[in-house]
Formats: C-alpha cells, sequence, structure tokens
C-alpha cells in the first residue's frame, strides 16, 4: 500500500488529539500565584472602577458652568489628594485643587490641568475654557460589580493579574496543571555529565520536552532513558501510571528496535494512529492506554521538539480547560524574504528567522532544513508552513508561520 495512504493530515491530527484529552479538575490559587495558569471558571467583579469619578491629571475642579470663557479666574477653597476627598460645598466662582486620582467633588463636572492656571495668592487664573466632564474619569468607566471579568478557559497573563487585582479577586479557581510523565527510549542515549560510550549520543529530548511541558502550564515527570528490550521498557512505562498523559520519545517507527508501540499494544493500548503527513515527524504514535493519553514522538530531536509544538502545546492546553486551538489560530502571516520550491507530499514546518523589512515581518528559512539540527531550530523564530504539494512561491508572498518567540 502507498504510504501516504497511512498518513493522516497534520490538522487531522490536532483535532484527535485535543479531542481525546482528559478535562482536568479545578483547584483554588492565591492571585500572586495565577500567572499562567487556566482560569476554571468566569470570574465576577467584585468592584467598579473607578469607584467613583476621579481626576486624570493634576489640576483643579470646577463647575462647567464657570469654565465656558476663557480666561476666567475662581477663588481656590481647599484640595483633594489622591485618596482624599472634600466635602463642602463648591460655589459658583469657587474651585479647589486635585490631584491625579483624587476624587472629583460632586459639585464640580471637569477639571483644568495646572499647566492652564496661573497662580496669585488663592486667585486661580484659567487660560483655557472646559467643558463637563473634561479630564475625568468617570465612575465605572472601566468595569462595574458584577461585570464579566475573564472567560473561563483563559490563560493569566500579568495584564489578567493586574485586573482581577483591580476586580478586587483574591482567589482563583484554576485547572490543576498536567502532570506529563516523559520517558526518552534508547541503548544509544546517555544523560548529560555521564561517561559517553563510543557509539553513544547524549539524551537531549526529554530536556527539550519537559520544558516545554512547564512552560505550558504543566509538570514533568522524568522517567529517564529505557533501554531498547522488552523487559527495560515494560518496567520503565509502569513508572508513568498516575500521569495525565505519557510522552514517549523515540521507538515510534516499526523497526526491530522501535519497541513502544509494541509493548504498550502487549499491555492494553489502544493504537489511534501512528503517521502524520508531514516533516519533521512522520511517525508520531497517539492512542490510548488504559484511559491515559500516549504521544510518542520521534527520537530525532528536531522532529521531536516539533512534534511538541505542534500537538502537544494544544493538548496541555485543551487538558487545562483552553479551546481547542487549531493549526490556523496557532499561525501568523509573514512574509517570505526569499523564494522557496514546491513542496512535496508532506506538509513542511521549515525553521526560519524573522526579521522586520520595511515595517513588514518577514521570515527568511535557514538553507539547511536537516532535521538533525538543534543548532538551526534554537536559532529559529518560526516555522513556515508549507502544505503538502503547495506550489512554489516568490519571495514577498504572505505564508503562514508558527512564532516560536514565546514558547
Amino acid at each position: 500500500m502507498n504510504d501516504s495512504r497511512l498518513m493522516i493530515s497534520v490538522e487531522d491530527a490536532l483535532q484527535r488529539i485535543t479531542g481525546a484529552m482528559p478535562k482536568l479538575p479545578s483547584e483554588t490559587v492565591g492571585l500572586e500565584n495565577a500567572l499562567g495558569r487556566f482560569l476554571a471558571k468566569d470570574v465576577i467583579s467584585r468592584r467598579t472602577q473607578p469607584p467613583f469619578d476621579i481626576s486624570a491629571m493634576d489640576g483643579y475642579a470646577v463647575r462647567s458652568q464657570d469654565a465656558k470663557n476663557a480666561p476666567f479666574t475662581l477663588t481656590q477653597i481647599g484640595e483633594v489628594p489622591a485618596g482624599g476627598a472634600f466635602h463642602d460645598e463648591i460655589a459658583s466662582g469657587k474651585t479647589v485643587r486635585i490631584f491625579t486620582g483624587g476624587r472629583v467633588p460632586s459639585d464640580t463636572d471637569c477639571v483644568v490641568m495646572q499647566e492652564q492656571a496661573t497662580v496669585s495668592g488663592d486667585r486661580i487664573t484659567f487660560s483655557e475654557a472646559k467643558e463637563a466632564g473634561n479630564n475625568i474619569r468617570g465612575a465605572g468607566g472601566d468595569f462595574r460589580e458584577g461585570d464579566l471579568g475573564l472567560k473561563a478557559g483563559r490563560c493569566l497573563t500579568p495584564q489578567d493579574i493586574s485586573l482581577l487585582a483591580a476586580m478586587n479577586i483574591p482567589w482563583l479557581q484554576v485547572a490543576r496543571r498536567p502532570k506529563i510523565a516523559i520517558l526518552a527510549t534508547g541503548d544509544e542515549l546517555v544523560r548529560p555529565g555521564e561517561p559517553i560510550g563510543p557509539n553513544q549520543i547524549l539524551s537531549s529530548n526529554n530536556y527539550g520536552v519537559a520544558a516545554m511541558v512547564r512552560a505550558w502550564g504543566g509538570e514533568p515527570h522524568d522517567l529517564g532513558i529505557a533501554k531498547d528490550t522488552e523487559e527495560n521498557l515494560r518496567r520503565a512505562l509502569q513508572s508513568a501510571k498516575g500521569a495525565d498523559a505519557l510522552v514517549t520519545l523515540g521507538g515510534a517507527s516499526v523497526g526491530d528496535h522501535d519497541l513502544v508501540q509494541k509493548v504498550l499494544t502487549e499491555d492494553g493500548f489502544t493504537l489511534n494512529f501512528w503517521k502524520i503527513a508531514m516533516k519533521p515527524g512522520k511517525p508520531l504514535i497517539f492512542g490510548d492506554w488504559d484511559g491515559m493519553p500516549v504521544i510518542g514522538v520521534p527520537g530525532n530531536p528536531v522532529s521531536a521538539l516539533v512534534c511538541a509544538i505542534l500537538y502537544l502545546k494544544p493538548a496541555l492546553f485543551a487538558m487545562q480547560g483552553h479551546s481547542a486551538p487549531t493549526e490556523a489560530n496557532q499561525t501568523i502571516p509573514v512574509a517570505l524574504g526569499q523564494p522557496v520550491a514546491e513542496n512535496g507530499p508532506r506538509q513542511d514546518h521549515m525553521r526560519a528567522r524573522l526579521e522586520s523589512v520595511g515595517g513588514v515581518l518577514t521570515a527568511f528559512p535557514f538553507s539547511s532544513q536537516d532535521s538533525a539540527r538543534l543548532s538551526i531550530l534554537s536559532a529559529a523564530d518560526c516555522l513556515i508552513i508549507r502544505k503538502p504539494h503547495e506550489a512554489a512561491s516568490a519571495a514577498g508572498d504572505i505564508v503562514r508561520a508558527i512564532p516560536l518567540m514565546d514558547l
């Protein structure tokens, strides 16, 4: 059978993986520990902001009926610092000094900035006319008590944390962090710092994938390196029990030494698919092992990390209640900085650097796309997506790319 008929598309693989992820229960955290967490329920504001009319700048609170024609002169009868108030009556012809954030007295309805005022004792002369509402931030102009603040499923940013603090939200319900077991396989692998045999290489995938899991809100559990024997692999796999998902690194093909799929299947694993029409990273295993999703990525370092970017990140987000991302909403439009040739039958993900050229975000693919060269992936700012059989593109053409800067 033609190998291409056994492969599924990138979009199909993404939908199958995210659709199979378990939704994790929620837990309560303090606002100071909420950065990067996913909201488990909508947040409703407990505060109106501003809680009252406040001055937008240092100046003078006046009645707009006194400020219709400039210049005009008023008598200062007090002042309002931030956090203070002025409760006496402010009759026509009167004004109070007010500072940014100060509560605007109820008898006044506009603020004249101090740069437009000339002070002579308690007599203040203003050089510009004003209308009601000038330089005032009205009560509830930002949000009101009872408003929907943030929706469930949102990954909280520093800006969100500030907003929630202003809404008087000290505690939040967030999704529990996914526990992701990570198992590297292969006799050829050793950890950094360990003695290296003449035919061995350093294991980098487990470190890279674990770092990605942390960046995407999960808790990685590195299970070490399993040797290429069924007994050793079976024993190592058992230590993954209790995790929310398992990621295996290497052994995803069907060679004599690629044992992951065989050993898992003998222990009740149900295969969903194991080939994707993409490069790098065609042989990817996905299925269910006694209720635990398993993603088996290739051992090739670049293939493993590209597969993690395309599938593990959306999987982790789906577990935490984020709406399942599609390939389209993970990408940005960029201009090509140089021509690229017609693509083959598998979707390509070309490593590229980004530059601003004439104000246009422009991607320059690296001359080498060798899937074993981690240095190129480390230097890349994005992955340019080339659809199967996509026609050649010229410099300046707009293409879609997955940004890597915020992994």
